[in-house]
């Protein structure tokens, strides 16, 4: 007698797993002013209570080598400095970028995989901080629940060297 399974009928076999995702939208806005230099930015995660758990991007000037490489201005970045970027080696593996210009960029970070990895069930502050050499600093703080019930937007606007800044958090 033979016997044949069959799975194709209840999909579990082609279904993935559910995974939670960030999605972060950053805008650099158009400054006019004589002297512009692209934004270094870097982008993280924090506990509700300021600790940092994992670094999502940072953008730097990866093409300058030398005596006065890129890296010479990261410190520049000064609370992702002090909370993790001084621990780092750059370039770092999957968070290290280029500089962009004026314009919105999107950024998705999917649970599980890197940088975002496994974040455990809580509060959380999705970090932005933009410094500009021969300009200005800011930084904005988007809070956020992990894992999210639902979608979630979370949105926040800068004053000079960061646009609209928008976070959306899927379950």
């Amino acid at each position: 007698m033979r016997k044949t399974l069959v799975f194709a009928a209840t999909g579990l076999i082609a279904t993935p797993a559910m995974a939670g995702e960030l999605t972060v939208t950053v805008e650099i806005p158009r400054l006019k002013v004589a002297e512009y230099h692209k934004p270094y930015v870097a982008i993280w995660i924090e506990t509700a209570d300021g600790k940092a758990v994992s670094n999502l991007d940072v953008w730097y000037d990866i093409d300058l080598k030398g005596k006065e490489a890129g890296t010479k201005w990261l410190p520049d970045l000064r609370t992702w400095w002090r909370k993790s970027g001084r621990t780092l080696a750059m370039p770092a593996n999957g968070i290290s970028g280029p500089t962009q210009g004026p314009g919105s960029y999107t950024l998705k970070f999917p649970e599980g995989a890197r940088p975002l990895g496994k974040l455990a069930p809580g509060a959380y502050k999705l970090q932005i901080e933009a410094a500009r050499e021969v300009g200005g600093r800011e930084l904005l703080s988007l809070p956020f629940q992990w894992p999210a019930k639902g979608t979630r937007t979370a949105s926040a606007k800068g004053q000079s060297e960061l646009g609209a800044v928008t976070l959306t958090v899927k379950p």
